[in-house]
């Protein structure tokens, strides 16, 4: 508390609302947030999460499309301390997932500050404080300023907070429907139509899919090289299966094996026009967090021709576009499956722990935690189970602490107390 009249003695915090919180602030309620909110609630340390839109998990809820499910088996996507139900899927659908996520959030009894943006964080080096400024971002609101002053700040906004947007010469002027990825929910809006899909990710092959379910005739923008594997060899998760190898044998063998079945499932894929990296799928993810694309049914679509394999982007013009090899093709829509980036460094006023593209500097498993109570989760490039390990760390960590704190008060409470008894 000494800390916070330091503070106060320094800058006229009267001008704004400044609130106290009396533990970790978490910025973001997806499920990064959710998972550190909960193992917090384990270690009795109370918290606050700052969410900047209405709901939890806003990415899952408002910026993913109809037809998504997992891609991995729902035991390496739990979230710590409660398991999926039973009766819910190998892969749950997106509204499995979020109805698992808010159930989650009751359980734990998590009440998320919704609408507050994050406008900046910073370290106040004279009280050992964090101070988090937000603006009430809830449409129709009056423009609320509000100051948090807390010990320790949780990053939780994950990797996939803002949209990677292209730069391509005449896209801009392009007359036809362009939209990301985030907005798109379902084909039936392009049946019948020329759609390029840009980007060739797992999102890029399930939207191509899901565009030739509709009906519409997707041409999907190759422009390096990728691995694709099945999502199941034998009725066995390809990630399952990998994960048990490499309890036993090096990265480079199980790569190799991997790419033998891969081969033996899905044939040669260079034939369709997607070139393999020269580096394996666990290396590339290790290395550059690559995530391979586990196949779903769009390779067989590839094969019978209704995808498209087409190569980079030269330019847009009017309702065509030209490939950097000179072919030229109409098209009526152009749906930009180009990923999605960190926004830490529009906020975080701090530069030893995050690096300038929004990633902790230290690589995985050391960069979740960083200096004068710093911490970041689910930026480990290594979905939801790396998210839910950053989780319980950083738990333990500030639990520690607390508990430590705790009892060293309550042991100068009871001294003091007998102190007064003697007098009598």
């Amino acid at each position: 508390m000494e800390n916070l009249f330091r503070l106060v003695d320094n800058e006229d915090l009267f001008s704004r609302r400044c609130i106290w919180v009396n533990g970790p602030i978490i910025v973001g309620a997806g499920p990064s947030g959710l998972a550190t909110a909960a193992c917090l609630r384990e270690q009795g340390v109370p918290f606050m999460v700052l969410e900047r839109a209405d709901c939890i998990a806003s990415l899952w809820q408002k910026r993913t499309y109809d037809r998504l499910k997992l891609h991995l088996p729902k035991q390496f996507c739990q979230l710590p301390k409660l398991p999926f139900p039973e009766d819910f899927p190998e892969y749950p659908t997106k509204k499995q997932f979020i109805e698992y996520l808010e159930s989650y959030a009751k359980h734990f009894e998590i009440n998320p500050q919704f609408n507050e943006c994050v406008q900046s964080a910073r370290y106040d080096e004279t009280s050992g404080l964090w101070r988090v400024k937000t603006v009430s971002s809830s449409s129709g609101a009056a423009r609320g300023e509000v100051e948090y002053i807390c010990r320790w700040l949780v990053v939780a906004t994950g990797e996939n907070a803002e949209c990677v947007m292209p730069e391509i010469e005449g896209l801009s002027e392009f007359k036809g429907d362009v939209i990301h990825a985030c907005d798109y929910k379902s084909g039936e809006r392009f049946r019948g139509k020329k759609v390029l899909v840009v980007g060739c990710g797992n999102s890029g092959m399930e939207l191509s899919l899901d565009l030739c379910n509709h009906h519409s005739s997707p041409s999907m923008v190759v422009r390096s090289s990728v691995h694709v594997l099945p999502r199941e060899v034998f009725g066995i998760s390809t990630f399952e299966l990998a994960v048990m190898l490499l309890q036993w044998l090096p990265l480079w063998l199980v790569d190799k094996i991997l790419l033998i079945l891969a081969w033996f499932v899905l044939g040669n894929i260079e034939k369709l026009g997607l070139k393999r990296p020269s580096k394996g799928p666990l290396e590339m993810k290790n290395r550059k967090g690559k995530t391979p694309v586990l196949d779903i049914g769009a390779l067989e679509r590839i094969r019978s021709g209704d995808i498209e394999v087409v190569p980079g982007i030269k330019r847009f013009n009017n309702g065509e576009v030209e490939f950097i090899n000179g072919e030229k093709l109409d098209i009526d829509a152009i749906v930009l499956a180009t990923g999605y980036r960190s926004n830490v460094p529009s906020w975080l006023q701090e530069g030893e722990f995050f690096s300038k593209n929004g990633y902790p500097k230290m690589p995985f498993p050391h960069g979740w935690k960083g200096n004068a109570g710093l911490y970041a989760v689910g930026f480990t490039k290594r979905g939801l189970s790396g998210a839910s390990s950053d989780a319980v760390k950083i738990a333990q960590d500030i639990g520690q602490v607390w508990k430590n704190e705790t009892k060293q008060k309550k042991q100068r409470t009871t001294a003091c107390h007998r102190r007064c008894i003697s007098q009598f």
